[in-house]
């Protein structure tokens, strides 16, 4: 039997194709117990996008799948989909990405990531995003309009100390410093066009410039990927154990998921 899983908060609750079959509410599920009790020739289709995959990865051991799970595009920002080549409106095997993701740990617990676990103006923009939400929970939240306040004046940048395999470095005036598993966040930027999510590392983009109008006036590059031409104020880190800590608190976010007041994070891909 196929099971379809819908995330209501996905894609603001909104689904965007008749997918043709029963729905279950996936906000009900207790996966662990939901996997547990199906047999074996049973599969799962994911209706939702970044966030659903993540919610599957941090409550489902995906290394020890026995099913095939599925992932019918319907989310917001679809960095996954973006990422292996893919795009929304029909079923993708997810089986063979879900196999040796990294670990966060953030303010004490783990999390697995599909995408990246990003520190700086990325998380700014969920942050701000779930204020929207909040107060509005329709409306369409513009990624790019939320990134241009935030280097105009919203978000402040920040000193960052990281740690890559042992290497030490120290950056000012850091916008943005993830860690990325595959190429894109942020609803389509291509953070790092270099990275290989089946490599085994990671990669980690500072992006860091004193100039507020210098950074806007470079930032739509990185949609592109050709941000990382600018080695003034891009550097690129590859490597499996990353540690970075930022001067002040800022949100983080982790495939799209915000974690507020953070102020270092390691991550880990064994």
């Amino acid at each position: 039997m196929k099971y379809y899983l819908y995330n209501p908060l996905a894609n603001n609750g909104i689904l965007k194709y008749n997918i043709g079959a029963e729905l279950i509410d996936a906000s009900k599920l207790d996966y662990a117990e939901f996997f547990q009790g199906l047999k074996d020739e049973d599969e799962v289709v994911l209706v939702g996008g970044d966030g659903t995959i993540n919610y599957l990865i941090n409550h489902v051991d995906t290394d020890s799948l026995k099913n095939n799970v599925y992932l019918y595009g319907n989310g917001t920002g679809n960095d996954f989909l973006y990422d292996i080549g893919d795009t929304p409106g029909h079923e993708v095997l997810l089986n063979r990405y879900l196999k040796n993701l990294p670990v966060a740990r953030v303010n004490g617990k783990e999390y697995r990531f599909i995408n990246n676990m990003s520190f700086g103006i990325d998380g700014y923009c969920c942050e701000e995003a779930d204020r929207i939400k909040a107060g509005k929970p329709n409306k369409k939240i513009n990624y790019t309009a939320i990134a241009i306040k935030g280097l105009l004046y919203a978000f402040k940048p920040c000193t960052a100390w990281i740690e890559v395999d042992g290497r030490e470095y120290t950056y000012d005036n850091v916008w943005l410093a993830p860690s990325m598993k595959g190429r894109y966040c942020g609803g389509g930027m291509m953070l790092a066009p270099g990275q290989d999510r089946f490599s085994g590392k990671l990669t980690v983009v500072v992006y860091s410039c004193p100039s507020k109008m210098k950074s806007l006036a470079r930032f739509p590059r990185i949609f592109k990927g050709t941000h990382v031409e600018l080695t003034d104020m891009v550097k690129i880190i590859e490597g499996n154990r990353v540690y970075v800590k930022f001067s002040r608190p800022c949100a983080v976010q982790i495939d799209g998921e915000t974690i507020l007041d953070v102020t270092e994070y390691s991550a880990e891909q064994k």
